[in-house]
């Protein structure tokens, strides 16, 4: 007996243990509303109120406002433990649910519905639902029967077409009149009958010219939402979003695309076997059904005078800040000035603002961070440029200030944002020295060669008597012709130097052809293997690197309007000079351009060589 007490007993403690090392986890208080963000007049819905904790009393709907209930609320429980290392989490949920119907069309808000929960009073969500008027097509529908609209199709035997009015995609933009540049946000959403029974959806994607074009992120599962249209009450989706960039002014169309369903049919069994007809008096089938969007139209607009240098692309709402690592260094110590870009439009097309900075520093290209995403239909987010310089010479500089200017379609002005300006104090570097190009000056005794040391020692001064005259002297004369060699000297340099650089540019100009076939190769190679952003890459530099050698155009200066200017003032006709300004303009945009890359690449290919060819017959 003594020996069951013990036994117990230690079974008791280690019950009592095992329980104290389980810890209860406590959960916040989380009271939520659901409903259907749209219903239709007359039809039922239910209105759901959730809280997860078990300790709930006192709840109170809010005012239903021209919404009927006609049972509720319903209460239900569920309950769930889980224990995970040791602790213990449970969950309770109690649900509160409503059947209603809508009286009147329009949208209703309710306000939050209230309960005590764990001692406190918790308020839920509010609810904003919209309320659609009858589908005025169903009820005639059934009576009459469904008419054969266009582009619908009999399936099989037995089965009920699709119309074109029963599922359709219907493309739509934000607005028809946009500036360049300006974003504009295109919608393709699907509008079926909640009879179809869609099971998916494919389709190609908008080739459309002189646009750049980003497609936007949509959440996932896409979700059906119900909506009144054209007097019918359709299940919606949005499918696909575009937000696009129009390049040129005038008109922009945005075609229509194909697109193809595949819908679930039910096909009645007419094959007269009573067995068939007893276990299977219906099947289903998939069928195709080809859509097309609608085109559409956008008069763009040109953006209107008022650009200045600090103009950099730049359509939206901008702002801009920077930052330098330091004010206080020492000469051939690097700073960096961190400009931030920021706010909404065209981020990604806008260029490299052009920041100044004094001569005598040497200078890095800009390292760019872009930092923006689609949100809202809209480009927004920053770009972050990060520029690296290097004082060579000590004294005190000043770095001013950025402009940059923006086209704000809002208000349809230009408006210009800068960045601070700094002031840069240089010291001389270690040893009193400082650069000055690519050589470094020292003091003496710090001045060292390899395996031995140059020492300067202290000579004595000796003085001598001397009673020659130095003027009049041979000294004296040739003291007097040194400034005219000099000079002539000088000239002669010079005037080598602009021969040199005279046969140099020629001898680019000769062979700018063969250099820019042999990129041209380079580009044909990537294009073979479908390299799309390192073949507009090497496009580019071919191009660029022909007219800067076949028109003696230093690199700093190689734009579009300076190629254009050179070739006009060598006579070149007009067409040809339109040709190669066109085909900068879609090597530089076409990387961004959807649609058919290969056949976009190869008539690229095309061009560039047929201009080269033509400047070349031009220009001897």
């Amino acid at each position: 007996m003594n020996i069951l007490r013990k036994t117990k007993g230690l079974l008791l403690a280690a019950a009592l243990i095992m329980l104290a090392g389980v810890r209860a986890i406590a959960q916040d208080v989380s009271f939520t509303a659901q409903a259907p963000q749209a219903v239709v007049v007359g039809e039922r819905f239910r209105i759901t109120y959730k809280v997860n904790t078990r300790d709930a009393k006192e709840f109170r709907a809010p005012d239903m406002k021209n919404i009927q209930i006609l049972t509720g609320p319903a209460t239900s429980t569920s309950s769930s433990t889980t224990i995970i290392n040791g602790q213990r989490t449970d969950n309770t949920t109690i649900t509160f649910t409503y059947t209603a119907v809508a009286s009147e069309e329009g949208e209703v808000e309710l306000d939050g519905a209230t309960i005590k929960a764990n001692g406190k009073q918790v308020t839920s969500n509010k609810l904003t639902i919209k309320v659609l008027p009858p589908d005025q097509v169903q009820q005639g529908a059934q009576g009459q029967g469904r008419p054969q609209t266009q582009g619908g199709q009999q399936s099989a035997q037995g089965s009920q077409a699709v119309g074109a009015d029963d599922l359709f995609m219907l493309a739509t933009v934000d607005k028809t009149t946009v500036y360049e540049q300006e974003a504009l946000l295109l919608t393709y959403k699907i509008y079926k009958l909640p009879s179809v029974d869609l099971q998916r959806m494919s389709n190609a994607m908008p080739d459309i010219k002189n646009c750049h074009v980003q497609e936007v992120e949509l959440p996932s599962p896409k979700e059906f939402n119900l909506e009144h249209y054209n007097g019918r009450n359709y299940q919606t989706m949005v499918w696909t979003q575009y937000v696009l960039f129009p390049q040129h002014s005038g008109e922009l169309e945005i075609p229509s695309i194909p697109f193809e369903g595949v819908i679930a049919q039910r096909v009645e069994n007419n094959s007269g076997d009573i067995f068939d007809m007893f276990f299977n008096s219906s099947r289903y089938v998939e069928v195709k059904k080809d859509l097309t969007s609608r085109a559409i139209k956008i008069n763009v607009k040109p953006l209107p005078q008022g650009k200045t240098s600090a103009f950099y692309g730049g359509v939206g709402d901008f702002n801009i800040s920077s930052s330098i690592s330091s004010t206080d260094v020492t000469a051939n110590d690097a700073v960096t000035v961190r400009v931030i870009l920021s706010g909404t439009g065209n981020l990604k097309l806008v260029k490299t603002p052009e920041m100044k900075f004094p001569q005598d520093f040497d200078i890095y290209d800009p390292k760019i961070d872009n930092k923006y995403s689609i949100k809202g239909g809209r480009q927004t987010g920053n770009k972050v440029y990060e520029y690296l310089v290097i004082p060579r010479h000590a004294g005190q500089y000043t770095i001013p200030a950025l402009e940059f200017q923006y086209f704000d379609p809002k208000s349809g002005s230009y408006k210009t944002v800068k960045t601070d300006e700094y002031t840069l104090n240089v010291a001389k570097g270690q040893g009193g020295g400082e650069s000055q190009g690519s050589v470094s000056y020292v003091n003496k005794e710090d001045l060292k060669f390899v395996g031995q040391d140059v020492r300067f020692h202290a000579t004595p001064l000796k003085l001598k008597s001397d009673s020659s005259q130095f003027f009049g002297s041979l000294l004296f004369w040739l003291c007097m012709a040194l400034p005219l060699v000099i000079l002539i000297v000088s000239v002669a340099i010079s005037r080598k130097r602009i021969a040199d650089n005279a046969n140099m540019a020629k001898v680019r100009a000769g062979k700018a052809n063969s250099v820019a076939v042999k990129r041209l190769k380079v580009a044909r190679k990537l294009m073979k293997e479908n390299r799309k952003d390192q073949f507009y890459d090497e496009m580019m530099r071919a191009l660029l690197g022909y007219f800067g050698d076949k028109l003696s155009i230093p690199v700093a200066d190689l734009s579009k309007e300076n190629i254009e200017a050179e070739l006009k003032r060598r006579n070149v006709p007009e067409e040809p000079v339109k040709q190669v300004i066109g085909l900068l303009d879609d090597c530089e945009f076409a990387r961004f351009a959807p649609g058919d890359d290969t056949g976009r690449m190869d008539r690229l290919y095309d061009e560039a060589a047929k201009v080269i060819g033509q400047i070349e017959n031009t220009i001897k």
